[in-house]
């Protein structure tokens, strides 16, 4: 990998072999636009595309990443080729020099248009974990769970960037005595997850296969799925969780792009039960990802999951959403559901983490949880490999809880 002439350590999360897509602004320049993430700098591509790269500024005009999305493979090569050369050439350091904004100056804002939400469900020791609390004695899986990715459709006006704070939910509960009540959720949750971004959409009428994936996907994000697990257990039988998701969804700002993953790429856990051929990946190159999370709440570190052990990869997602010939859109979101691991310092929910609250969180400052409280703030980061042992980052998902309105 090249190196920049920026001066950036060597270790920093957005190195050169991460150039991440975000939508910024500034108190001098208010106007939303199109920004790449180096070092602690932004790179407004619109300008420095004007005068470089002028065939690719319509696509990267903004004011959001809608048209670079739907702009499709060949021109996601094409901008991250030239922001690269851009960054790591001297010969252009001048030009564009001027147009690096310092991160501190920026306002971040939701990078993209969300045109559709799903939401999976991919995590098996998050499946099983949720089973052996839900159904003690049973099989902790449902039967279809190892056959097909399983997921819900979700709010898309609903998703919000980072920091924005999350207003606690209102809605139905039961309780232990079975009198059903409506008021503030008592048990307010998390959900540590990775998000895929559409760029390129599909006619109606044709899945999208599994070697198609790349061509669609555009890049990732991370996600923290709020859950209202009170509104949720109520509501949710026969057909799902409802008013209990969809009150807000958070998305990290900086969106980064598949090609930046390629050292990433794993093999996804072995499969005990045989697929389908729409859904079975043995033959085709791995879509596993080592995506390393970690969940501070109110700033203490409670969980580090890792995306590697996902039973069901974003490939397989994508082609389950489709097969039955449901579209795509340019800006459709889908996310992985909670990502949890074997070991109890794996789990991305607190609803894991304390067992259905019967096993509080004990944090370093001497308070417990076990779920969420008023004006705690849960931030989610990520790491994955990079080229020649280099570390790239994915930023953060930031959230502080409100009182119910």
């Amino acid at each position: 990998m090249p190196a920049t002439w920026l001066d950036i350590p060597a270790d920093h999360p957005f190195g050169i072999a991460a150039l991440p897509y975000g939508v910024f602004s500034t108190a001098a320049h208010p106007g939303a636009r199109l920004g790449v993430a180096i070092g602690e700098m932004i790179l407004d591509l619109a300008a420095v595309a004007e005068l470089l790269a002028p065939s690719l500024a319509p696509a990267v005009a903004g004011p959001s990443l809608d048209a670079l999305l739907a702009a499709g493979p060949r021109v996601w090569s094409q901008v991250r080729s030239s922001v690269t050369a851009w960054l790591t050439d001297d010969t252009h350091r001048d030009q564009v020099g001027a147009h690096l904004v310092p991160a501190r100056d920026a306002v971040m804002q939701l990078p993209f248009t969300v045109a559709d939400y799903v939401d999976f469900y991919a995590s098996e020791q998050h499946a099983t974990n949720l089973g052996r609390m839900f159904r003690p004695g049973q099989d902790p899986l449902t039967p279809n769970w190892k056959h097909l990715p399983i997921g819900y459709h979700g709010r898309a006006g609903t998703v919000v960037s980072s920091g924005t704070g999350i207003v606690r939910p209102r809605g139905q509960r039961r309780g232990a005595d079975g009198e059903i009540t409506f008021g503030p959720s008592q048990r307010l949750d998390i959900e540590a997850e990775l998000g895929f971004v559409v760029g390129t959409g599909s006619p109606l009428g044709r899945s999208v296969g599994l070697t198609d994936f790349d061509e669609h996907v555009f890049g990732v994000c991370l996600v923290n799925d709020w859950s209202a697990r009170d509104i949720q257990a109520w509501e949710y039988v026969p057909l799902g969780p409802f008013l209990g998701k969809s009150f807000a969804t958070s998305v990290s700002p900086w969106i980064l792009p598949l090609a930046a993953l390629d050292a990433a790429r794993v093999a996804p856990p072995e499969r005990t039960v045989p697929l389908l051929p729409y859904l079975d990946d043995a033959a085709t190159p791995p879509w596993g990802l080592d995506v390393r999370l970690e969940v501070r709440l109110n700033g203490h570190v409670v969980s580090r999951p890792r995306f590697e052990g996902m039973y069901w990869t974003g490939a397989q997602m994508l082609a389950h959403m489709t097969a039955n010939g449901a579209s795509l859109r340019t800006g459709d979101l889908y996310a992985s559901g909670t990502i949890s691991g074997e070991r109890a310092d794996q789990r991305g929910s607190l609803i894991e983490l304390s067992w259905g609250g019967a096993e509080p969180l004990s944090l370093p400052d001497g308070t417990t949880r076990t779920f969420l409280s008023d004006g705690d703030e849960v931030v989610i980061t990520a790491t994955a490999p990079g080229p020649g042992g280099t570390v790239i980052g994915l930023g953060e998902v930031r959230g502080r809880i409100l009182p119910s309105g």
